[in-house]
């Protein structure tokens, strides 16, 4: 390798144990690798000759990783033109939802649907809704609200009309899934589950959002401005592979996607057969969801929900629910390890609840030893581990499967968690980081977009401090240090995903792949680093990217290759 590039900054941290700190860091454009990293005097004797790039005050770190994702869906849903109506976008009550939906009605052109995202019933105080409620704010154009759990939808009548559904009767329940329906049989304007809410919403979608790779396209800037350069897709169909290969194939493209293939899928078990390169678009494992979601009271748990207004008026079961909460028996999971264990793909089994978390572990322990292997580096996974126990910590790095957590149910309804939604010895211990870095565990952070906004240094004030956005402090005995909540973010990620070995740091032979901050997040004030440390830019194989350039490229990409695009997003479940 030839360095071409020099890099200096005031500080590079380069998540590498041996060598933590540099000054420089030398780069091979041409095959977009690391050279040296050193002093700047080491880093020119590599590549003797070549300029040096100056960064000035900027600290430069390996890009963040978010590991767990669903890039194109979140495009779909939370770029314009849809409406992202979430908490963490300024709607904090049903009434300010409302009054958007009043907005909308009012100044949009008459006939156009409207999309929106993010529902929090629990969070925003909202009701269930019914396509009569709906009707009170948009009489007329067809309007699609999708709870931010993604598992429920909720429509007006003139989406019914749109649909065609004879006597507004839904068609018979898929699989898996249901709609909503009066005593008549008529639809009460629900859906619930991907086959419904697929069903109920599409045709709304293909109207409103006209170029849903664009939607897409604005997402991946949304990631790269957050600082990140490589993200996972925890929902990949062989649909969604056309616009994959668009999106990575413009010369700015900021991100790599490590991709995880629903189950449900029947080409889930085959490799990625790819024009792109396996550095920017490359097959991890298989996808399935064990439990439903905290927010709609569907996670599988062994512990009751709090019963207070909260609660009712979100409409939620208290249970415990249990193993009724399960998408899969234990026999379906038997079954499924079974076919495609041996082809050497990760598992990755979303479980929000303790109960989900024990079922997975089980079947994830019979099959390892059904299959020869207890021991190996197979790091099955286990998705977010909103309730995970010590004891379930320990034993998943005894198995060796992976704890990819979900830092954004902590910061995003920590308030609610602890004292509303459940009591505070469980509440306050929700993504339980502490107990499973004391575990041995190698943990990673996610926000799973679009269920949440995926902002990596919030992930660490948050994660560090155990202080939600609000300044309430929630289980204080679950924080962890800066450097393990940085890891989480870069060469943990990039082992839950399997690429380490060229992603994750910054050393020689790897991918350079870095992300510009404004200061060093091991010395800002802890308790607003999100606020004091910015991100300035990522560089992907050595090229600093231009993001409007790279919405420039994509807009040159024929719209009409796409156009079933949002359709297919939507029956990639989220979580």
């Amino acid at each position: 390798m030839t360095a071409n590039l020099i890099l200096k900054a005031s500080s590079i941290i380069t998540m590498e144990p041996e060598q933590p700190r540099a000054q420089a860091v030398a780069v091979d454009t041409s095959t977009g690798e690391i050279v040296a990293v050193g002093t700047l005097a080491e880093c020119q004797a590599a590549a003797p000759g070549v300029t040096v790039t100056d960064l000035g005050d900027t600290v430069l770190m390996p890009g963040f990783i978010e590991a767990h994702s669903h890039p194109i869906v979140a495009g779909t849903y939370t770029e314009e033109p849809a409406h992202w109506i979430s908490g963490s976008q300024g709607f904090a009550t049903f009434a300010d939802v409302e009054e958007l939906w009043k907005k909308l009605d009012k100044t949009l052109p008459a006939g156009q649907p409207v999309l929106c995202w993010g529902l929090d019933r629990a969070n925003q105080g909202a009701p269930e809704l019914t396509n009569i409620e709906l009707d009170k704010f948009f009489p007329t154009r067809p309007a699609v609200i999708l709870d931010i759990s993604g598992h429920e939808a909720y429509f007006n009548s003139a989406t019914i009309a749109l649909n065609g559904w004879k006597g507004k009767c839904p068609p018979a329940d898929p699989p898996a899934a249901r709609f909503g329906r009066n005593a008549d049989g008529t639809s009460n304007g629900r859906a619930y589950e991907t086959g419904a809410v697929l069903a109920a919403s599409s045709k709304v979608q293909a109207l409103a959002i006209p170029d849903p790779l664009m939607s897409a396209a604005r997402w991946y800037r949304t990631l790269a401005q957050a600082g990140i350069t490589t993200s996972a897709e925890n929902s990949y169909s062989t649909a969604l592979l056309p616009a994959y290969e668009a999106l990575a194939s413009v010369d700015d493209t900021p991100l790599r996607i490590g991709v995880y293939h629903v189950a449900t899928d029947p080409k889930c078990g085959l490799p990625l057969e790819s024009k792109v390169p396996a550095t920017r678009l490359w097959k991890n494992g298989i996808k399935m969801w064990a439990d439903g979601t905290t927010f709609i009271g569907t996670l599988a748990a062994s512990f009751a929900y709090l019963d207070n207004e909260t609660t009712k008026d979100a409409q939620i079961a208290l249970g415990p629910g249990g193993e009724t909460m399960m998408n899969y028996t234990r026999a379906q999971f038997d079954e499924i390890l079974d076919k495609y264990a041996a082809t050497g793909l990760q598992f990755a089994i979303h479980a929000h609840g303790d109960v989900a978390v024990d079922i997975v572990l089980d079947a994830y322990a019979a099959a390892l030893h059904r299959h020869n292997l207890v021991g190996t580096d197979h790091r099955w996974r286990v998705e977010h581990w909103s309730a995970g126990r010590a004891d379930q910590f320990k034993r998943a790095v005894a198995l060796g499967v992976a704890t990819p957590m979900a830092a954004y149910q902590f910061i995003q309804v920590g308030d609610l968690l602890d004292g509303t939604l459940f009591p505070t010895d469980i509440g306050s211990q929700w993504v339980a980081a502490g107990d499973a870095i004391k575990a041995g565990a190698t943990v990673s952070f996610h926000s799973d977009s679009p269920v949440a906004p995926a902002i990596p240094l919030l992930d660490v004030q948050c994660l560090v401090t155990r202080q939600t956005p609000s300044g309430e402090l929630h289980g204080p005995n679950q924080a962890i240090t800066v450097d393990d909540a940085l890891k989480g973010h870069t060469i943990n990620a990039a082992f839950h995903m399997r690429r380490e070995h060229d992603l994750g740091s910054i050393k020689v032979g790897k991918l350079a792949d870095f992300v510009e901050l404004s200061a060093d997040p091991y010395v800002a004030e802890i308790s607003t680093l999100a606020e004091q440390v910015k991100v300035l830019g990522t560089w992907s194989s050595g090229r600093k990217i231009d993001l409007e350039a790279f919405i420039t490229q994509v807009e040159a990409i024929d719209p009409t290759e796409h156009k079933d695009l949002a359709a297919q997003a939507a029956k990639s479940k989220c979580c």
